[in-house]
């Protein structure tokens, strides 16, 4: 439904080049378009195909958004042509080279904002660059944080307070304080959050993002409020930022807009693998995905594959390999011996349509704030296996404060993908998948899931908690106007 006002307001969105970050800013995007909000969505052309369909799909809709690509600067940094999202690069040299361009960013950036003089530029917190340019130009600049509101209060009190200085060891645990609940972590989660004391580029992208933080006019959350209200209320009243929750964003995809979401595999994959969850009975499969970054190591893989032929669960796998004559990270005739039990599918699935599927019955999932609240909104209970950022913050969430997930015991912030030994065994991962699907709490997470997937929709619809936030956020930038 389309809300007319009586003077267009014209905000400018500029996301992170990773999926994580753009395809909620593109939901938000839409979400202000649907408003009566001009929209332009800025990034670059290896990213742009993430954008077109979406884009397509909102102007049929009378929606008024567009695009706008800005040249990568790789040459400047010394990247090979085509580096332009996260996942593509490919070891540490350049990671430092690609955060180096994402600050030249800002030399295209400025011209485009005075030309233009919109009257706000909402943009990821890994620009940081974009608070000052803003300002240049009189333009209010609202940071979009990719995390809900408890990551968000339990890591910026953990950067003020650095309470684990005062523990001796890494696996042992300390309280975050100032929070409304209490919040056990360890130092083995929090890294890069323990000691930026190094001099990485990326390094140096956080501690100035953390500055940007406390002079922006504010940030936009994806989340609803009846899902967090005591952080909602804590980042507000106690941190004392301004901050609006608009989301669940991707509530407002229709169909076709979920099969298209990220896609990067074959219409022809998507039918089989949706035809496939057909064939089965409701709640009775499991899925397994641990997003567009993480990359696990073959034994930990091969641990994943061991786990899920023990626990005799059906479940269709997502895993970011190419297939193979010989696949090292497979038991030997493990797809064949799973046949119609199991689904492997190797790149890309569809994972809202997934998660919605009548035939899901959990999610073994990495804990990304996109995926733990697209299984909020799909109902659906979570096996938590975080692995690094504000992941370990949301699995206590799911699983402590929501009450709708078991943990399958993963103890520690890494990148998984050359070690030779597996960090969580077959045992565990079996134990978890196997309490969540016939233990005796699923009814009761299941139930308290369908509740918050209810509360949810609520909020997104005329009259709810983040469509009134919307509102009084667009009134607060039109009286901006000069």
């Amino acid at each position: 439904m389309e809300i007319k006002t009586d003077q267009q307001l014209h905000i400018f969105f500029l996301p992170y080049m990773a999926q994580g970050h753009t395809l909620p800013l593109i939901d938000i995007a839409k979400l202000f378009a649907s408003r009566g909000v001009k929209s332009t969505l800025i990034t670059t052309p290896v990213n742009a195909p993430l954008f077109s369909k979406a884009i397509q799909t909102s102007k049929s809709l009378g929606f008024d958004i567009e695009l706008l690509i800005i040249i990568f600067p790789s040459t400047e940094v010394g990247l090979p042509e085509g580096i332009e999202r996260t996942n593509l690069r490919r070891h540490q040299e350049q990671t430092d080279k690609y955060f180096k361009a994402i600050n030249l960013l800002k030399q295209q950036v400025e011209p485009i904002l005075e030309q233009h003089r919109p009257h706000c530029l909402v943009a990821d917190s890994l620009f940081p660059w974009a608070t000052e340019v803003s300002a240049k130009f009189g333009i209010p600049r609202i940071i979009f944080h990719g995390p809900g509101f408890f990551p968000l209060c339990a890591i910026t009190s953990v950067m003020r307070h650095q309470p684990q200085r005062e523990v001796s060891s890494d696996s042992k645990s300390f309280v975050v304080p100032g929070l409304p609940d209490k919040i056990k972590m360890t130092k083995n989660k929090l890294v890069p959050f323990l000691a930026l004391d190094g001099e990485s580029e990326l390094i140096k992208v956080v501690k100035a993002s953390s500055v940007a933080d406390e002079t922006s006019y504010g940030i936009i959350v994806n989340s609803f409020y009846e899902l967090e209200p005591n952080y909602a209320d804590h980042y507000r009243k106690v941190l004392g930022r301004k901050a609006w929750h608009i989301g669940p964003a991707s509530l407002c995809e229709t169909e076709n807009d979920k099969l298209e979401r990220g896609r990067e595999g074959s219409a022809v994959e998507v039918h089989e693998c949706l035809n496939w969850l057909d064939s089965k009975e409701p709640n009775s499969v499991v899925y397994i995905c641990f997003g567009s970054l993480a990359n696990f190591s073959d034994c930990q893989l091969l641990e994943i594959a061991l786990a899920l032929e023990a626990s005799r669960q059906q479940f269709i796998w997502v895993v970011k390999k190419e297939k193979k004559d010989k696949e090292e990270w497979l038991p030997e005739g493990f797809e064949q011996k799973m046949e119609g039990n199991g689904l492997i599918v190797r790149g890309w699935a569809p994972q809202l349509l997934i998660l919605q599927h009548k035939a899901i019955g959990a999610f073994l999932t990495h804990c990304g704030w996109n995926s733990t609240l697209e299984a909020v909104c799909a109902g659906m209970p979570m096996i938590t296996w975080p692995i690094s950022a504000d992941q370990f913050y949301n699995e206590k969430l799911v699983t402590e404060i929501l009450g709708i997930g078991v943990a399958v015991g993963a103890e520690k912030w890494e990148d998984d993908s050359v070690k030779s030994e597996a960090s969580v065994k077959k045992e565990t991962i079996e134990k978890a998948v196997t309490e969540l699907m016939v233990g005796p709490e699923k009814e009761e997470m299941r139930s308290k899931v369908l509740a918050l997937k209810e509360l949810a929709r609520r909020a997104v619809a005329v009259g709810g908690s983040s469509f009134s936030d919307l509102t009084a956020l667009i009134e607060e930038l039109k009286s901006l106007r000069p």
